[in-house]
C-alpha cells in the first residue's frame, strides 16, 4: 500500500484452498525427514525481496509488505479455513441483523495485548475509529471498512458494527491483516511511535527495527489466541524471527542455499526450478482478490478510446513470454480475479492475439500515420504510453515480460515508455495520474475486490492519496452491478451479478490479465510446519519449527 466460476458457459477449474495448505516441509536428508515432532526454540531468518515497510502498522497505507510481517504480531476478528469458510479468531461468534445494516460480534474474553491492555469491545471500537480516521492515511483498510458507519459497545465483549448499506463482504474484509486489531493504548502513542513498534495479541512481538537491514520479532510467551485452524495451542515454537531485507533475488536465493536464511519470498521462477533436489520446498500460495494484470487508464488519452485499448490488447502477445520466463510457475490468466476466487470469470475470447485487427482499429481511431521510428502519429502526436513499474513489486522475470510486451505492441505502432522506479516513487506517479499503463497488484479477500478496483467511487483517493480504480473505469452500469452485488446475500444472485460485471470489464478492454499474483516462498529443509494463511496468503510462523 490474485478463476474459476459457477458458470457453465465460461469457466476454469479452481482450488479455493490452495493458499491454505499446511506444509510439513521435509528436511534435506532422510534423517531430517524422520524428525516429525515439533521442536521448541531457535531463530528463524526470513529474507524478503519486497519493499521494506515505511510503517509496521498496516492500518497506515496498507500494502502487502506490511501484511507479510504484520501477520506475525497482529490478529484479526475472523479468519478462513482451507475451504474458504469464515472461522473464529478474536471473535467467537457473529450475527447480522435481519436488514443487513448491522452485525453483532461476540469477542474472546481471555486475550490481552502484549502491552497488558485487555482485548475487548472498546479495543475493537478504537481500531475501527483509527482505520476510518483520515489522519491515519489508510488505504486498504479504509476501503475495506468503507460501509462501517459506526460501532456500539453492547457489553465488555460484544460489539455491534452499524453499516451505511448492507455489506456482503464484511466478514471477508475483517479477516485481512490490514484491519487487524491493535492495542488502543499503543495506538494512542501516535503514528510515529506506533509505526515503529505496533502492539498486537499475536504470537510474536516487534522488539527491534534496523532500517534497511532487519526487524527482530520475539516469541510472545503468553500467547493463547490462535485461529481455529491452527495446528497447536499456546505459544509459538520459535524463540525469534529475524526478518531481513535483501532486495536482490540472486543474493536472497544464495543466502537460502548456504543456510544463512531459512525462508525467502519473491522467488525468481528460475530459482524455483533450480531449487528442486536441493532440499528446498516451494510454498506456492497465490493471493486472493485480483489477478496480476495491466490496467489501461481509460481516464485520459489515448486509452479513453476503446478502439485503442482493444488494439493494445490484441497486439500484446504475453503467452510466449510467460512460458519462457516463468518456467511453469505461472499459468496465463484471462480473468481480472485470482484463480483462488471461485466467482472469477475467465474470458479467453477477448484476448486473442491479432495484429491485423489491432492495426485496423488504430486506423479507425485516426492513428493512420507513422513516424521514422515506426510509431503511429495523429495530429503530430506520437502514440506514446507511459508504464511506471515498481521494481519492488515486479520480479525481474515480470519486468522482462513487460519488455516483451513493449516490443510486441511496437509492431502495430505503440511506443511504451517503461519507467522502473522504487515503490514510493511508483505510488507518487499513480497518485499524480502520470501513467497510461500500470501493473498494480491488489489483494482483498473475495470478489468484492471488483468494487474496490472498478467502481467509479474508487477514482476518488483514499486518505493516503492512493485511488484503487487505476483503470479509471467510470460506467454507471458497472457501478450499479457492483453496488447490488455488494449488498445481496443470495449466493446465486451474487454470482450472476459478478459474472455480468466482469464481462463488462473484460469486453471493455480495461485490463490485460497476466497470471495470479505470485506468492512463491522457498523454504529450507530445516523448517517444518510453515503454512500460508487462507486469507491473503501471507506466511504464518506460529506453527513453524526448526529441525537442526
Amino acid at each position: 500500500m490474485r478463476a474459476p466460476a459457477h458458470f457453465a458457459h465460461r469457466s476454469i477449474a479452481a482450488a479455493a484452498g490452495i493458499t491454505a495448505l499446511t506444509l510439513l516441509l521435509a528436511g534435506c536428508t532422510p534423517a531430517a525427514q524422520q524428525n516429525t515432532e515439533p521442536t521448541a526454540g531457535g531463530t528463524l531468518v526470513y529474507a524478503s525481496g519486497d519493499a521494506e515497510p515505511t510503517c509496521l502498522d498496516p492500518h497506515v497505507g496498507g500494502n502487502y509488505p506490511q501484511a507479510l510481517i504484520a501477520t506475525q504480531y497482529l490478529e484479526s476478528l475472523v479468519s478462513k479455513d482451507a475451504d474458504g469458510q469464515i472461522i473464529p479468531w478474536l471473535a467467537t461468534a457473529w450475527e447480522p441483523a435481519e436488514d443487513g445494516l448491522s452485525w453483532k460480534f461476540q469477542l474472546r474474553d481471555d486475550v490481552t495485548f502484549t502491552d497488558g491492555t485487555p482485548f475487548n469491545a472498546e479495543a475493537v471500537q478504537a481500531n475501527v475509529e483509527h482505520l476510518l480516521d483520515p489522519a491515519t492515511t489508510s488505504s486498504t483498510g479504509y476501503l475495506a471498512l468503507g460501509k462501517v458507519a459506526s460501532t456500539d459497545i453492547v457489553d465488555e465483549h460484544t460489539i455491534r458494527f452499524n453499516l451505511s448499506t448492507p455489506d456482503s463482504a464484511l466478514l471477508d474484509s475483517l479477516s485481512m491483516p490490514w484491519v487487524a486489531i491493535q492495542s488502543p493504548t499503543a495506538l494512542a502513542r501516535g503514528m510515529d511511535v506506533n509505526c515503529e513498534s505496533p502492539v498486537g495479541t499475536g504470537p510474536f512481538i516487534v522488539t527491534d527495527w534496523k532500517r534497511q537491514d532487519s526487524i527482530t520479532l520475539v516469541r510472545n510467551d503468553d500467547y493463547n489466541s490462535p485461529p481455529a485452524d491452527a495446528e497447536h495451542d499456546g505459544p509459538a515454537y520459535l524463540d525469534e524471527i529475524v526478518w531481513r531485507f535483501i532486495p536482490d533475488s540472486a543474493s536472497r536465493f544464495a543466502a537460502l542455499q548456504s543456510g544463512q536464511v531459512d525462508v525467502i519470498d519473491n522467488a525468481q521462477p528460475s530459482d524455483i526450478a533450480a531449487a528442486e533436489g536441493q532440499g528446498i520446498t516451494d510454498l506456492d500460495a497465490p493471493r486472493p482478490g485480483a489477478s496480476n494484470r495491466i490496467e489501461l487508464n481509460s481516464g485520459k488519452a489515448p486509452f479513453d478510446d476503446i478502439r485503442v485499448r482493444e488494439a493494445f490488447i490484441r497486439a500484446a502477445d504475453v503467452n510466449d513470454g510467460i512460458e519462457a520466463l516463468f518456467f511453469g510457475t505461472a499459468d496465463r490468466s484471462f480473468s481480472v480475479l485470482s484463480s483462488v476466487e471461485t466467482l472469477g470469470l475467465s474470458a479467453e475470447e477477448h484476448f486473442g492475439i491479432d495484429p491485423d485487427a489491432a492495426n485496423a482499429l488504430l486506423d479507425e481511431a485516426g492513428w493512420t500515420e507513422r513516424d521514422g521510428d515506426g510509431y503511429r502519429v495523429k495530429n503530430g502526436q506520437r502514440l506514446s504510453v507511459d508504464f511506471p513499474v515498481s521494481t519492488n513489486q515486479s520480479i525481474p522475470a515480470e519486468q522482462s515480460l513487460f519488455e516483451q510486451i513493449q516490443a510486441a505492441v511496437k509492431q502495430v505502432g505503440f511506443e511504451v515508455r517503461l519507467k522502473p522506479m522504487d515503490l514510493s516513487s511508483w505510488y507518487s506517479t499513480l497518485i499524480g495520474n502520470d501513467y497510461n499503463l500500470v501493473s498494480a497488484p491488489y489483494t482483498k479477500v473475495g470478489p468484492d475486490v471488483l468494487r474496490i478496483l472498478y467502481h467509479s467511487d474508487s477514482i476518488t483517493p483514499a486518505p493516503s492519496g492512493y485511488f484503487a480504480n487505476l483503470a479509471q473505469l467510470n460506467d454507471p452500469e458497472v457501478d450499479a452491478l457492483l453496488t447490488e452485488a455488494s449488498q445481496v446475500t443470495d449466493a446465486d444472485e451474487r454470482a450472476a451479478l459478478y459474472a455480468e460485471v466482469q464481462e463488462l470489464i473484460l469486453s471493455g478492454f480495461y485490463a490485460l490479465p497476466l497470471y495470479d499474483q505470485q506468492n512463491h516462498f522457498l523454504v529450507g529443509g530445516n523448517v517444518s510446519g510453515l503454512r500460508a494463511m487462507p486469507t491473503v496468503s501471507t506466511p504464518t510462523f506460529y506453527d513453524a519449527w526448526l529441525a537442526r
